[in-house]
This record gives structure tokens, sequence and C-alpha cells, in this order.
């Protein structure tokens, strides 16, 4: 396709009423579930499910439904008292069991579970459609009899959700008429505070909603008391994304932490101390993390502890990690310790405290390290004297290069198990494996997944291309061993880039059936906005850097057609939410590059993102399109508001969900719409009627999903889709 880029700064050709503001034909499909716009959704639908589903993709969706049902998949579990607890989804279990083991029984080729709770049958029981959100326990008086929790289930698979007392033992919800809490769909959160109270933060209630959807206000929900009754402890202003609280109940260090996130990526936090909130001092961009006598801070841009950028103080950059105790900070104390400072390879992802050691998940150019700190002696996590040089950190040998292993504690109260650890490790030709460890000794293999393709017949590459500002960007390329550089090997390249989230290796059997056993080449693009080398990597494609993503991405695009793996006709992309909005922007932008595109769950029409669903949350990632300085950029990536008559746009595909209540499904419709009224020929869209912001609340679901996208994709780019 040889179509030139459209021009990002053109005027649309007609004008709403409204000097300056583009005529938007198809907001009646804002109407979610109203009967037109869903005849609509079923229509194209069939047209969809018309062209896609022959051929081979029966074949090709069972496939994909094996490896997700697969009964030699780790169960991954969580540590409560003497149990392991895990959430399992197959064909005989399609909308999920919860269940729990023993330690002994797990490590067993085959476990003896113990089932908890059966949301196939409570779904057939209630009528309703539940999916799996979570649970969280009441700590015991004694540690260890773990029984009482809340449970969250969607009615659709939405963020929204129900949450309902749980007793393991009797295998039973608890009775309103008991007492028992139970709190209808919403968003937001609870956390016991103790056994006959919950601290509740919900969009239910007069006045309870953001203008970001999610809940304004917390109360205090004693047992036996309806919720529009109960007292309010903590609220932020409307216009801020959402009130939230937790209690910390770690024995000896209870404590009740509230949070008012006034955007993305700023949030003030506060301590109820001495009968009133006292907030902790740091600027609203410094992430805090409370553990026993410790705080943790992740600076999001360069600190200044002491003053600002005009005085001489202690300067922490961006993305490293520092520690304090808790109660000096609180005092007005300022003696912090260095943890992790950043360089230009190297960015922290996360931590987990073990009861005497903190662990670090970094990433290293896209590959992991684990790094193991020590408190100094005298802390409440070391029973025993610690090495020379408190804090100092050592290397845990357990990652091989292009991979990702991931370290959590076990469960850091356990006096039998304090300082034990999981590690999960992944690559693209390795399947997961579970390990579990203790520090200051070794680790070993607990689980291993099943194989799902021949690993053996295909290669991972990590190249490095230039942006087009000069910046190197990293990618991942995974295809066969003897792949031939002539050009014509039809080549899937994914991308995200935004909110901070890397695109790590991982193995997927769907990806390796559908695509690499077919000889196909899978791209993963580590694009600026992601986090794979911190926050500045995010920074960088920030709102009116936003450009920066999508050079990137179409930097690792040419890139590919340079190096003869593949030619733009055999080129297709893929992304997701976020990632849905940067394939839009290949599509409007970058035509010329890709043969096909495949954009799901998306933002699209950037001009209305704000108004729709949880859009006005994501103000700090792309700008606010209300304000005309602020539109004059935003209107350069919105692909709703690009498209033009007379280009050559490569085959299409654009799917969501009606139940997802994060993007919605609004974005998707519009986008379609528009492009099948232009006339252009070679667009389908899909919509599952349920599934939320995930299109999938089962594996039967989530499997179609991928068929479709994988089915769509290969057939466009070898010429076989119509």
């Amino acid at each position: 396709m040889t179509a030139p880029a459209p021009d990002p700064t053109a005027d649309t050709a007609t004008l709403a009423h409204v000097p300056g503001e583009p005529v938007d034909e198809n907001l009646w499909l804002e109407d979610i579930h109203g009967a037109d716009q869903l005849a609509w959704v079923r229509e194209q639908n069939a047209r969809t499910e018309e062209l896609l589903e022959t051929g081979d993709y029966p074949e090709l969706e069972a496939r994909i439904l094996e490896v997700m049902d697969s009964t030699d998949r780790i169960p991954m579990v969580s540590k409560r008292g003497d149990w392991y607890y895990n959430f399992w989804r197959d064909a005989e279990h399609p909308k999920g069991l919860w269940r729990r083991t023993r330690w002994d029984s797990y490590t067993t080729e085959t476990p003896e579970w113990e089932a908890v709770l059966d949301l196939d049958a409570l779904a057939a029981e209630e009528g309703v459609e539940w999916v799996w959100g979570g649970a969280s326990f009441l700590r015991p008086a004694d540690g260890v009899s773990w029984r009482h929790c809340m449970v969250r289930l969607s009615p659709d698979g939405g963020d929204a959700a129900a949450v309902r007392e749980y007793d393991v033992e009797q295998r039973a919800f608890v009775a309103t008429a008991d007492g028992g809490f139970s709190l209808p769909p919403a968003k937001g959160g609870v956390d016991w505070l103790d056994a006959d109270t919950l601290i509740v933060s919900s969009t239910l209630g007069k006045d309870a909603v953001t203008t970001s959807s999610y809940p304004r206000i917390v109360r205090k929900l004693p047992r036996g008391v309806d919720l529009a009754d109960a007292e309010v402890i903590f609220e932020v202003p409307a216009g801020h994304m959402m009130a939230a609280a937790g209690f910390d109940d770690t024995p000896g260090f209870e404590r009740l932490i509230a949070s008012d996130r006034i955007s993305f990526f700023d949030v003030t936090h506060s301590i109820w101390w001495e009968g009133a909130w006292a907030p902790i001092s740091v600027p609203t961009d410094v992430d805090v993390d409370l553990h026993r006598e410790w705080i943790l801070f992740r600076p999001q841009r360069d600190w200044h502890l002491d003053g600002d950028a005009e005085t001489d103080g202690q300067v922490f950059p961006g993305g490293s990690l520092l520690v304090a105790d808790f109660e000096k900070f609180m005092a007005g104390s300022r003696d912090v310790t260095v943890l992790f400072s950043p360089d230009g390879h190297t960015s922290l992802q996360s931590w987990s405290w073990t009861k005497s050691h903190l662990m670090l998940n970094l990433l290293r150019d896209v590959s992991s390290e684990i790094r193991v700190l020590t408190p100094p002696e005298g802390s409440s996590a070391v029973e025993t004297p610690s090495h020379d040089g408190a804090w100092s950190p050592t290397v845990l040998d357990a990652c091989p290069p292009l991979h990702l292993v991931e370290s959590y504690a076990v469960d850091d109260e356990d006096p039998g198990a304090g300082d034990d650890y999981w590690l999960v490790a992944t690559g693209f030709l390795t399947p997961t494996t579970l390990l579990r460890g203790t520090l200051g000794g070794r680790h070993a293999e607990v689980k291993r997944a099943p194989s799902f393709f021949d690993e053996s017949r295909f290669t991972v590459e990590q190249h490095f291309v230039v942006s087009a500002d000069g910046t190197k960007v990293p990618y991942f390329q995974i295809g066969p061993k003897d792949l031939e550089l002539d050009g014509t090997a039809p080549t899937q390249l994914s991308g995200y880039g935004g909110f901070e989230i890397a695109r790590t290796p991982s193995y997927s059997g769907a990806v390796g059936r559908a695509w690499l056993e077919k000889g196909g080449v899978y791209v993963v693009a580590n694009i600026r906005g992601g986090g794979e080398y911190g926050p500045s990597w995010h920074q960088a494609a920030l709102k009116a850097n936003r450009h920066r993503a999508y050079e990137d991405f179409a930097a690792v695009a040419r890139d590919l057609v340079r190096r003869d793996v593949t030619s733009p006709e055999n080129l297709g992309c893929t992304g997701g939410s976020n990632g849905g909005l940067l394939v839009g922007n290949m599509l409007v932008s970058y035509p010329q590059l890709f043969g096909a595109v495949s954009c799901g769950v998306p933002l699209l029409d950037m001009r209305r993102y704000a108004k729709l669903s949880a859009g006005y949350s994501w103000i700090a990632e792309y700008g606010d399109p209300d304000k005309p300085e602020e539109w004059e950029y935003i209107r350069t990536f919105s692909p709703y508001h690009l498209l033009r008559d007379g280009v050559d746009y490569p085959d299409t595909f654009i799917w969501t969900a009606t139940s997802d209540d994060r993007v919605g499904p609004v974005q998707a419709r519009k986008m379609a719409a528009r492009m099948e009224a232009m006339g252009i020929p070679n667009v389908w869209f899909h919509e599952a009627l349920e599934g939320g912001h995930a299109g999938a609340s089962d594996n039967r679901q989530a499997a179609a999903l991928q068929a479709r996208s994988q089915s769509f994709l290969w057939r466009a780019l070898t010429g076989t889709l119509r």
C-alpha cells in the first residue's frame, strides 16, 4: 500500500453548528444498550462471523481453547494459613472453581483439591452470569484459621462488581439475615477493618461517583447497617479520579490509610493519626508503600526532597526507590536511603517483602533481574544478624536472558516460611515455570506448564531501532530458525505504549499455534509510553509528545521491512485498549506500512473519550480535549477524526465488548460505522455482548476472541480473507 499518510492537522470536511467542532454523525451509537444500537451490533457481528468463522476457523478456535482449558496448566496459588487457594477454569468449569489444597498435595502431579466455591453452580442457581473478581480474607485472631472473606463477582465481566461475605469452612455466603455483608454491583473496593466492620469505597449512593466513574467517598460500614447510613470517613472532589482506603492489618503495625487519586499519576496519601487524617508529605507524583516500620518512595519524576530545582538539596531521579523509618518521617525527618537508582538500561518494576528481606524485580533492557536487600539489624524484619552493609543488594541467580522472572513472597508472616519466595519464569519459547525458594538457600521447580507447540523450531531475537528523534527502541522478534529474509513472512507486530506498562517476554500457546506454527513471525515492540525503562520512558510519550510512541512503532515496522523480514503487504499490527489507540493511529497515519490492522477494545474518538465510560480518568495520559490548546495536539492522534477519503487503508478488524465499562464499546462502534459510511470496503466489526474490558468472561469466549483476531490477520496478510 503506497497511499501517502494523511495530514493530521487538516480540518474535518464537515463542521457542526459550533464553529470548529466536527459533526459526529454517530452519536446515536453511544447509547450502549439501546435496541436499535444492539440491532446494529448484531448485524455487524453476523457479517463478521460469516467472513471469519469459515474454513479452518473452527479447528483454530478449538486448538486455542484446548490451550486455555488444559488441565496441565500451572494452578497458581495464594497461601492463607495452611491452605493454598487457586481459581481454575477449564472445560468442566467454564466460569470457574475456587478451590484449595495443602502444600504436600500441591507439590504432587495430581493435587487433591477441595472445592470452595463453584461459580458455574452459583450462576445456574442465581440466574446471573457471574465472573470471578477475587476474594479478600479477614485476618483471623490466631493468624492461622482464615475463614471469612469478601468475594468479588461481576455480573458481566465489567469493572462494576458485587461484593459478598463468604465462609470458606461452611462453603456458603453469610446470609444477610444473619448480618452478612452484601453489596450490589458497583465500582470500588472493600477492606476489613475488623470482624464486624468494612471499609467501603463504592459508586453506590447519592453523589458517590467522580467524573471518572469511580468512587468519590469512603464509608465505614458496620455489620447490619445499610451502606447509605454508614459513616463517611473520607471523600474527594468529584473532579478527582477516585477515593480509596484500606486497613493495614499487619500485627503490631495496624493502621488505616486513605488515598485521594487526583489523576491517573497524581495521588495524595493520608493515615489516620491520633484521631485525624494526617497527610504523608510527599509530592503527588511520588508513589508510597508502607511495610511494618518502613515507608518506601518511588518518585515518577526527579524528587527534590529538601526543596526545589533552584535549591541545593537531595535530588532523587524518577524511577528510584527510597526507604525511611515511617514514624520518623511523619515526625519531620527526611533521612532516606536509596535502595535503587535507575540507569539507561535498568528500571524497577515491582517489589515484595519477605519476613527478613526486600526483593526488587527489575528489567535490564527488557530482561529480568532480581535483587535482594536486607534491612539493618534491629528492625522488626531481622531476627538474626544481617550481613555487613544494610540494604546492600545481591543479585538472585534466577534470570536467563530475554526472559521474564518475577519474584514475590509466599507468606511473610508464616514463622516457618517467612523468607520463602515464589519465582514465576517465562519466555516467548519457554513455557511458564513456578519455583519456590528460601532467601539464603536455594530455589527449586514446583510446577512446569506444558508445551503447546514445537518451540525448538523457533528462535527469539532482540533488536534495536533508532526512532525519528534518535531514541533507540528495542523489540523482540520470534520466528522460524530457518527464516528466509526475503520479505515474504506474514508478520504480526504487537504493541501497547502507555500508562507505564511494560511489554515483556511471555509464553503464549495460542500465538504459537495460531501464528508461529503456520510460519509467521511474531514481534513485540517496546515503544515509549510503556514502562520498559521506567517513568522517563513513559513520560516521553505523554500528551503533546504522544506521537513519539507512534513514531517508535512505525520505526519498528520499517526496520522489519528494511531487514527483509517482511514487507508492508505482509505486515499486520495488533493492540488492545491503549494499544487499540496505537494501531488505530497506524491505520490512519501510517497506512502504507501495514497490510492489516486488528484493533481491540480501543480508544479512537479522542474528542469525546473523556466523556465516555472511565475516559475522564486518562486526561493525565492524553490531555483534555475540552481545552482548545490541548485539543490542538490531541486531534493529531484521534483516529476517528483522521480518516480521509481517497486513502487505501489496510484491512481492518475492530472488536470490543458491550459490557466493557472501562473504555466502553462506543468508540469502536463509531469508528467502524464511519469507515463503512465512507465506503471503505475492507472493514469488519465484532462486539462481544459480555466479557468486560477483557472482551471475554470465560475460556470459550477468550478462545473465540483470539481466534477471530489471529484468523483475520493471517488471512488478510496471505490474501485469503475474501
